[in-house]
């Protein structure tokens, strides 16, 4: 009987160890941003208008929007209020009260922020509908919007609870 030839040992490469690459958590800084705006009410004939805005959102489509803006120097958020609704709309007015505060957050490239925005309830006390004045040119357009119709206008959830607001307060129920 011949002699039992050992069968070629195939060997099964090991594959290479492979480093794991968890992806880095990115952290980005926060920036903590107060603005201040809201409705400026006028009354025709019995009914209630408030100047809203369009502006660009980030994907670039047109929004409809309460003014607001950003507060500068040692300016309180009723003056800044007062001068955003003016920029952005033309329309000069005089604050009746406090409606509500809004915080939300948002990222962009570089950074985190965490937006505070104070809403008011002014009387317009005069000036003409017209975005020229805003020198930051975001408003687009403005218009006078029935404040019974101006809910389904604007582009976010958070500004319809504040218009709501605005009418319980105009209507004796705030």
């Amino acid at each position: 009987m011949p002699a039992a030839v050992p069968s070629p040992r195939r060997r099964v490469p090991t594959p290479p160890r492979r480093r794991v690459l968890r992806p880095r958590a990115t952290i980005l800084p926060v920036v903590d941003e107060t603005s201040a705006g809201g409705l400026v009410v006028d009354v025709v004939d019995g009914q209630a208008f408030t100047a809203v805005i369009a502006r660009r959102n980030r994907a670039g489509r047109l929004e409809w929007c309460l003014p607001k803006g950003h507060l500068e120097g040692a300016e309180t958020a009723e003056e800044a209020a007062v001068r955003e609704i003016a920029e952005e709309t033309g329309i000069r007015g005089r604050i009746l009260r406090h409606l509500a505060t809004i915080d939300y957050w948002f990222a962009g490239d570089d950074r985190r922020v965490h937006k505070v925005v104070h809403h008011y309830l002014l009387e317009a006390t005069g000036g003409e509908l017209t975005t020229d004045n805003d020198p930051d040119h975001e408003a687009e357009e403005v218009a006078w919007v029935g404040l019974d119709d101006v809910a389904a206008r604007l582009a976010y959830p958070n500004e319809r609870r504040v218009v709501a607001t605005a009418r319980d307060v105009l209507a004796g129920r705030a």
